[in-house]
């Protein structure tokens, strides 16, 4: 109980007054930075894009677990317990300071009212809890059940401890929703977003295929992917934010928002996908982006011989490296993003502006929330989940996956559509091979291809005969790579192998 009130008073502070960090958020975060490298792909694979709540839920349970331990200490010396609650504020004071968004000051507030309260709540229950009140207690194990409910001290107990219990589930809901209403996802921001200089054509039908259950060409914004490490969406003001281009560069430069607004936008289709992503999953996303070339950017600070890595810094701290002749590669054209599908970059994919690199995974160039770009050497500096073990690379894989039928599927006999989606920015797919049952390879249709760093949709009509059956996929990439056969793991480039499914024809 005294545990569930120091949270849930936390909690509620985080909620009423910004800046204070939420203890179950600040301790999630300290577990995001001390994970493990398999543990992304374990929680991913567990829970998608539920992975924070899965999170929150998860250090709640762990912080009653211990707080109940610390119970037992404090049966025989109230001082150790106040120690033990103190030590789990200090965890909490840690992560918070570790997301570096949060103020030293209201971190240690936070934290310091998390300790007190949990130390009120148990000495307001410690009477009881000593070991002459549970010897009382147990004395009066003679008694008539009329008479154990009668007895004083028992009632107080109980009272005490459901008025703690219903205190702490009201502020700590309260907390949570006022956090989840100011840092709502999906909200839309409230900004302008200028009419871009090169826009793309209208989709044609050639472009947008139709069959049963194919997933759109375009991801809406509320329906794309979001896998990163902030447990709550960063609060920017972009009246404020600045992005600094630093490093290995002749003219160290600092850009507002404006400042970017102002200049010269373009518009491009562009796939990304989670290195996280199993073979035939959902992590994977193409939208219309809007922004600023960054080869543009790059040209005005000057970069100078021998940068071979381009650092992006999220204002989280968050960071990623990828080479900087990727970059400067005239065949694709990263950008500094500020708009999505033509509206202002939302708030969870990275407002006020974030980085996109067709053909690499998002853990090694997507950052979002950007704050600074920094020019510097390979050898030099390894982006955060290259230090926790993934590759440093990070080239988007040959990739397909089957959308229709699903998994395990009953059809009905005769012409039934098979359908789905394939990738391989920014090489383009020319090739999608459907074979049932271990049989010969059938070639699908695709749709033309808006551009080589964007997902084509494919489907393929198959008479379905009663039975069970296996149906499996294969992409060709524009450089006449065929999808690998040979199944991995994610971990640490990215999962391989033939997308399968098995249908019932009945």
């Amino acid at each position: 109980m005294a545990g569930a009130s120091g949270i849930a008073a936390g909690e509620l502070l985080a909620g009423l007054l910004p800046g204070v960090p939420s203890p179950l958020i600040a301790v999630g975060s300290l577990v995001i930075k001390l994970q493990p490298p398999w543990a992304k792909d374990v929680v991913v694979g567990l829970f998608g894009t539920n992975d924070k709540l899965a999170l929150n839920i998860a250090v709640l349970f762990a912080g009653l677990v211990v707080a109940s331990l610390i119970g037992l200490i404090g049966r025989r010396s109230y001082a150790w317990a106040v120690t033990a609650f103190g030590v789990f504020g200090g965890i909490s004071l840690v992560g918070a300071v570790n997301a570096e968004l949060v103020p030293l000051p209201a971190a240690l507030f936070g934290s310091a009212a998390t300790v007190v309260v949990a130390s009120s709540a148990l000495w307001l229950l410690s009477p009881e809890a000593t070991p002459q009140g549970v010897t009382r207690l147990r004395g009066s194990a003679s008694r008539t059940d009329g008479e154990r409910a009668a007895d004083p001290s028992r009632r107080q107990f109980l009272i005490k401890s459901l008025a703690l219990l219903a205190g702490a589930i009201l502020a700590g809901s309260l907390g949570r929703y006022l956090l989840n209403r100011a840092h709502p996802a999906g909200s839309p921001v409230s900004v302008t977003l200028p009419k871009a200089v090169s826009t793309v054509a209208p989709l044609t039908a050639e472009e947008q295929l139709s069959a049963p259950g194919l997933t759109p060409l375009v991801t809406a914004n509320g329906d794309f992917y979001r896998v990163d490490t902030s447990l709550v969406v960063p609060e920017v003001d972009a009246a404020t934010w600045h992005l600094q281009i630093s490093g290995m560069v002749d003219h160290p430069r600092t850009y507002s928002y404006e400042d970017l607004q102002a200049m010269p936008l373009i518009e491009q289709y562009v796939t990304l996908a989670c290195v996280s992503n199993t073979i035939g999953g959902n992590l994977v996303g193409n939208a219309l982006w809007t922004g600023v070339r960054l080869k543009e950017i790059l040209a005005a600070a000057g970069v100078q011989a021998g940068a071979t890595q381009i650092v992006g810094r999220a204002i989280d701290g968050f960071t990623v490296g990828f080479p900087t002749s990727w970059a400067l590669d005239p065949s694709r054209e990263p950008m500094v993003v500020l708009g999505m599908n033509r509206q202002p970059l939302p708030a969870e994919h990275g407002y006020p502006a974030r980085l996109i690199v067709p053909g690499l995974f998002g853990y090694v160039s997507a950052t979002k929330w950007l704050a600074e770009i920094e020019l510097t050497t390979r050898q030099k500096f390894d982006g955060y989940w290259v230090q926790l073990g993934w590759d440093k690379d990070g080239p988007i894989l040959t990739e397909s996956r089957i959308d229709h039928p699903g998994y395990l599927e009953k059809l009905p006999p005769g012409p039934t559509w098979i359908d789905g989606m394939a990738w391989a920015p920014d090489r383009g797919i020319i090739r999608v091979e459907v074979r049932i049952d271990n049989g010969p390879w059938n070639q699908a249709e695709i749709s033309r291809a808006i551009s080589k760093a964007t997902w084509v949709q494919w489907m393929l009509l198959w008479q379905a005969e009663p039975g069970e059956h296996t149906i499996e996929a294969r992409a060709t990439d524009g450089t006449g790579q065929v999808q690998t056969s040979v199944s991995t793991e994610p971990q640490p480039d990215g999962a391989t192998g033939y997308p399968s499914i098995q249908v019932t024809v009945t």
